[in-house]
């Protein structure tokens, strides 16, 4: 019987996600401790994941509950604003030339997905996250374009030339 709702169908999702990890990663060079192939990581994270997730499976059925930790209503607002702020980061990056939309660059990209994620939360407050996102355009630009030297546009098509 199953007496935490809410842990057993996180755990369930954890094992799910873990072994699917786990499967697809043996499409790749595993190798060794000693000389990795690109499946390795994936792998083990795919492994580890699917193991916590059968332990919190576990303890959802042995770990007495008050209410039984029922699920929810499915929270649809979140994950719309959440998948959108992506999907809009996506085309924003490279444009999309089907629609004849220029690539906006990195900066504006990064604002579009901080400024449409920030409305998935409770409060919204305009300042916090244009901050927010000024502090990950710079920490972005400095990792992406300064150090790793990353070939992507940084600011609007139409801007650069």
């Amino acid at each position: 019987m199953i007496k935490s709702q809410k842990d057993f169908f996180s755990g369930l999702m954890f094992a799910l996600v873990g072994g699917g990890f786990a499967w697809g990663a043996t499409n790749y060079t595993v190798g060794t401790g000693a000389r990795m192939g690109p499946g390795y990581f994936p792998l083990l994270l795919g492994i580890f994941l699917a193991v916590l997730g059968g332990f919190i499976m576990f303890y959802s059925l042995v770990e007495h509950a008050e209410d039984g930790d029922k699920v929810g209503k499915f929270a649809w607002k979140p994950i719309c604003y959440v998948l959108g702020a992506n999907v809009a980061f996506g085309i924003l990056l490279g444009g999309l030339p089907s629609i004849g939309l220029p690539a906006m660059g990195l900066i504006m990209a990064i604002f579009a997905l901080v400024i449409i994620a920030s409305k998935a939360g409770d409060t919204f407050v305009l300042k916090e996250v244009l901050l927010l996102a000024t502090i990950l355009s710079v920490g972005s630009y400095l990792a992406f374009i300064v150090l790793l030297k990353l070939q992507m546009p940084v600011w609007p098509t139409f801007i650069t030339g």
